[in-house]
């Protein structure tokens, strides 16, 4: 007997893609100066093996919802419903994902970076490979 498959993983991407805001390097770039909030959501070993766009904030993308609600005793103090906040992943494919979860949690100034920290490392844009330290609660 068949079993009905239900949405794709490159279905559910393409889906978020369309409903949330999608900025190229450069932009994301501009919005960091002018004060957006930009989230790291890949794991640990990735930060370590890759390195991060300076300024960002880790919040793996298994502990976004909780950290992001306001109502919940974890919340990260970084994340407010009311301002900029962009998020990004590897290749910009679990970024936009998390951003469609944010605008359903409230968060109306959310965006992410297309092609993940591989399209700003191609284009050029400094990626910091000091070993940060897990900070998805403290920093």
């Amino acid at each position: 007997k068949e079993v009905p498959m239900g949405k794709t993983a490159s279905e559910m991407v393409a889906e978020a893609k369309a409903r949330v805001e999608n900025l190229d390097p450069m932009a994301v770039a501009e919005e960091i100066r002018q004060g957006a909030v930009l989230v790291d959501l890949r794991e640990q070993h990735e930060l370590n093996d890759k390195g991060r766009i300076a300024g960002s904030v880790h919040i793996p993308r298994g502990m976004l919802e909780f950290l992001a609600d306001p109502t919940n005793p974890h919340h990260h103090k970084v994340l407010d419903p009311q301002k900029r906040v962009i998020l990004y992943c590897a290749t910009g494919n679990r970024s936009p994902l998390a951003a469609s979860t944010l605008q359903d949690m409230g968060y109306t100034r959310v965006a992410h970076l297309a092609g993940g920290i591989a399209a700003w490392a191609e284009q050029g844009l400094p990626v910091d490979k000091s070993r940060p330290e897990l900070c998805m609660i403290s920093c």
